[in-house]
């Protein structure tokens, strides 16, 4: 086996024991099991169940190992000790890494799948080392930090043969499904503009970078932690979480929220690639001196501003017309619809959609929880059509086991990286128009590629630190 680390990170061709899992052909075969072979009771005999590892076993991944864990959790990875303690401490058996690269090295015989629930920037990396030993993976959204990230997973995803899933849960939730449903019905007619808004960020953004450094702790490796970033002292303004609105590590409200607010508009409306985006945003942020009204500039080429909008164009898709998307976060929203009664709230509070069609206006919340046409009136005089959709196991709560499912049978995940991945590419356009200062941006997505303004392909693909590399 060659050294991963050192390659940073090309697949070993290799075919293992364990590996056999990875053909979809040879699954299939075992997808039908006889009874008498079952465990007591019915349950599931250990020689069917996967061996998961997992990178980054503190924060989300904790919740993504924990609903993993009818299978076999065989090795725990993460950089911050401290983090990971509780899920250490749940599979006392899993031997625990640091470094992914070395455990892939180590581990890689006895392991068929692989959770990924790093910070944004570490996530590709992870990820193409794993599907390149012919793993199986599942990665928290966004699924990249930037576009060409997205594009090579995608891509890789088909080469290596293995089965995926981002981390959206609500896209395995009954709520996009009758969404889909109700507007391919024509419940509101034809649409042509969507609203979608957040509460975040809930973390720093529109700072500038945090000065001077502290001790790094021992329970943390922070070179690692940096990963393919470019270095910088630690600083506790990064950790557990405000690391999201630093553009060197996250992808900032948009990319935290949108790959679940936006979801259900993806899906529904069977959007692909965006023609343009623009935006506009708050640029500036009241100093320590609040008293004396002192203003200082955003320091975009740190983190994202405080609050933006963000305007997306999607062309004609056979008989649907074009669509504008509009996005806001930071305590931004779009009008309230005059068809929404007095008192009740938009969407969950928080977060929401609003489809706007020819005949009427759908409203939801985040993970397209609890959709209705507004008013309520209309809502109750809808004849709903029959459910057309395949409905996932466990709804939101089953997105873990609906890929372990994927994993043994070959059919594909809800959200596997055909479908993940140019929505993540999707959201994250929206921050290149930000980063040119809300410019519109013309999009040529099947090149990956800014027309008009050329400095914002620059942003496309970023450069990696010395000594990272895809792979590809």
């Amino acid at each position: 086996m060659k050294d991963v680390k050192k390659q940073v990170l090309k697949s070993s061709n290799k075919f293992t024991r364990r590996q056999f899992l990875s053909s979809s052909a040879a699954v299939t075969a075992f997808t039908i099991v006889p009874s008498y072979v079952l465990g007591a009771n019915g349950q599931q005999p250990p020689s069917d169940k996967l061996n998961i590892a997992a990178i980054g076993a503190g924060g989300m991944g904790s919740g993504n190992v924990s609903r993993s864990s009818t299978e076999n959790i065989v090795a725990l990875c993460d950089v911050n000790d401290e983090g990971a303690a509780r899920t250490y401490a749940k599979h006392p058996k899993a031997p625990t890494f640091r470094d992914f690269r070395k455990m892939l090295d180590k581990e890689h015989k006895n392991i068929d799948a692989v959770i990924i629930a790093t910070p944004d920037h570490t996530h590709a990396v992870a990820a193409m080392a794993c599907m390149g030993l012919g793993k199986h993976v599942y990665v928290q959204k966004p699924l990249t930090h930037d576009i060409y990230e997205a594009r090579m997973l995608t891509e890789a995803a088909h080469k290596y043969k293995v089965q995926t899933q981002m981390g959206n849960q609500g896209h395995s939730g009954e709520g996009i499904r009758l969404l889909s449903e109700w507007i391919q019905d024509g419940a509101i007619g034809a649409v042509r503009e969507v609203h979608a808004w957040t509460d975040r960020p809930i973390w720093p953004q529109s700072v500038g970078r945090p000065t001077g450094s502290v001790p790094v702790p021992s329970t943390l490796d922070w070179d690692l932690w940096l990963g393919t970033a470019p270095f910088r002292p630690f600083n506790n303004g990064y950790l557990p979480f405000d690391w999201r609105g630093f553009w060197d590590f996250g992808t900032g409200a948009l990319g935290d929220m949108a790959c679940h607010i936006i979801d259900p508009v993806f899906m529904a409306l069977k959007l692909g690639y965006p023609t343009s985006a623009s935006a506009s945003f708050t640029r500036v942020k009241l100093g320590k001196r609040y008293e004396d009204h002192y203003l200082r500039l955003a320091d975009m080429d740190e983190t994202p501003p405080i609050s933006s909008v963000i305007h997306y164009d999607f062309p004609k898709r056979g008989d649907m017309p074009a669509v504008k998307l509009h996005w806001y976060d930071g305590g931004m929203r779009p009008e309230r619809p005059e068809e929404l009664e007095q008192g009740r709230r938009m969407g969950d509070g928080g977060n929401g959609v609003i489809f706007v069609g020819d005949k009427g206006k759908i409203m939801c919340g985040c993970y397209a929880a609890n959709p209705r046409i507004i008013p309520e009136i209309k809502m109750k005089e809808y004849k709903r059509p029959e459910k057309s959709i395949a409905r996932i196991p466990g709804g939101n709560g089953g997105h873990e086991q609906d890929w372990i499912r994927a994993c043994k049978d070959g059919r594909p995940a809800s959200s596997n990286f055909d479908y993940s991945g140019p929505l993540t590419e999707t959201v994250l356009m929206g921050n290149l128009t930000m980063r040119m200062d809300g410019q519109r941006i013309e999009w040529d997505g099947k090149n990956m590629k800014v027309t008009n303004i050329d400095e914002a392909n620059d942003f496309v693909r970023r450069q990696y630190r010395a000594g990272w590399s895809l792979g590809v």
